[in-house]
């Protein structure tokens, strides 16, 4: 099942880098995006250039969330955006290029769906369908827009506090992947791999 759409620690440590190749073997995880806020951009620009080799082996696509200008200097490097994220100069360049893969955050709205597709996303994001600890919830997303979203022809990820008990219902409702985070970095009861192969 290579229907995860992981998303890193705010932490890029040395548990991660442990356990990244591991998960990535286990052929579960499609994309990898890397969702480091507070980290300045000459470190995730080093961080980024050390993870391409392991996404490239295991043809898993590298995301970088927020900042687009990152795919101009680094190449197989895509790009995920937030609807204040499309209001900056440098994003909207990106998007002009037409050059790279890239998604936008659609929270629960077709409107917003519709508007992703016409500037050219290559995949679209509902959420968040659950209570979610990796950030505050604005936005809640219903299962039903899944379904309606699949007339847009675009890959759908759905986000939001998933795990092992809830993903496949949302597979079942139309989503292509499960965006999932906390359960495979902050989990309790599971180490990282472990988590990842709950999902079968």
């Amino acid at each position: 099942m290579k229907k995860i759409y992981l998303i890193s620690p705010e932490k890029l440590d040395r548990k991660f880098y442990s356990f990244l190749p591991k998960i990535l073997k286990t052929k579960k995880v499609k994309f990898l995006q890397i969702r480091c806020k507070k980290l300045p951009k000459k470190y995730l620009i080093k961080n980024i250039k050390k993870i391409i080799p392991y996404t490239k082996k295991h043809k898993v696509k590298l995301i970088i969330n927020d900042d687009a200008s990152h795919v101009a200097s680094i190449n197989n490097l895509g790009f995920h955006l937030g609807q204040r994220d499309l209001k900056k100069k440098s994003n909207q360049r990106e998007i002009r290029n037409k050059k790279n893969f890239f998604g936008i955050t659609c929270h629960n709205s077709l409107m917003l769906a519709s508007s992703a597709k016409k500037i050219g996303a290559s995949y679209i994001a509902f959420g968040a369908f659950h209570e979610t600890k990796t950030k505050k919830i604005k936005y809640r997303a219903d299962v039903s827009i899944l379904k309606k979203a699949k007339k847009l022809n675009l890959d759908i990820v759905a986000i939001g506090g998933i795990n092992n008990k809830n993903y496949k219902n949302l597979i079942k409702q139309g989503a292509n992947y499960v965006a999932v985070s906390s359960f495979i970095w902050r989990n309790k009861d599971y180490n990282p791999l472990e988590a990842v192969k709950l999902f079968k």
